[in-house]
């Protein structure tokens, strides 16, 4: 038997030695007097610098959730709207990540935009969108995502792709012809943020770190040690 941590069996390429990884960060810096004192307005700001970077799916956010006994679990889902209310996105409320959103509100979102040297953290609770505002987006969705949305039982046990190809193509002829409607078990869920964080990665490790969190109808605004 080999020693722990033996390398037999590991592909050559992800043999490199990790501790060795690393990049200084030296793009740009983040400073009080040069952040909004708002942090929606904030994202605002970094988000539409993000979209002229042309970053892939700028929008692509890292969803964490937990059970009420604390056991966390994460996705990547995509931000479909954002104001002074919170952070939007859609999702079956069938699945994981809906049934520990009900169970316990509290969750945390996470943006990376590595090319900028950029992260953004927010925490907050989460509570369903109206039914007017799902039914909104969801007719804005493609014909094909739509009629996903009614073949997937999200996050339950699949005989095999056969399955779901069967089911998209039954459903095609159920809806032929005709708008296909928002199913009842699909919506959106909107984060309210109690606290926003801005990462700007700099030199040395000495990271720019400002966070707001909510104070009465406003946000308090402080410099964190990297």
């Amino acid at each position: 038997m080999g020693r722990s941590g033996s390398k037999k069996g590991v592909p050559e390429g992800a043999r490199r030695d990790l501790a060795g990884l690393r990049r200084e960060y030296t793009r740009a810096g983040l400073a009080e007097d040069g952040a909004d004192p708002d942090p929606i307005r904030q994202f605002g700001r970094w988000f539409e610098e993000a979209l002229r970077a042309g970053l892939y799916e700028p929008n692509a956010m890292v969803l964490a959730t937990a059970t009420p006994d604390g056991r966390p679990s994460a996705r990547t889902v995509l931000l479909k709207g954002f104001d002074e209310r919170g952070f939007v996105f859609y999702t079956n409320y069938g699945g994981r990540k809906s049934r520990e959103i009900e169970a316990n509100p509290r969750v945390a979102l996470l943006f990376y935009w590595g090319e900028l040297e950029r992260q953004i953290r927010v925490e907050g609770t989460a509570g369903r969108t109206s039914e007017e505002e799902s039914d909104a987006y969801f007719a804005t969705r493609p014909r094909g995502s739509q009629l996903g949305a009614w073949a997937s039982r999200q996050s339950e046990p699949a005989e095999s792709r056969e399955e779901l190809e069967r089911r998209l193509a039954e459903l095609e002829r159920r809806f032929e012809g005709r708008p296909v409607p928002r199913p009842p078990f699909w919506g959106g869920y909107r984060v309210r943020p109690e606290r926003i964080e801005f990462w700007q990665g700099r030199e040395n490790r000495l990271h720019d770190r400002l966070l707001y969190a909510r104070e009465g109808p406003g946000w308090r605004r402080v410099r964190l040690q990297p």
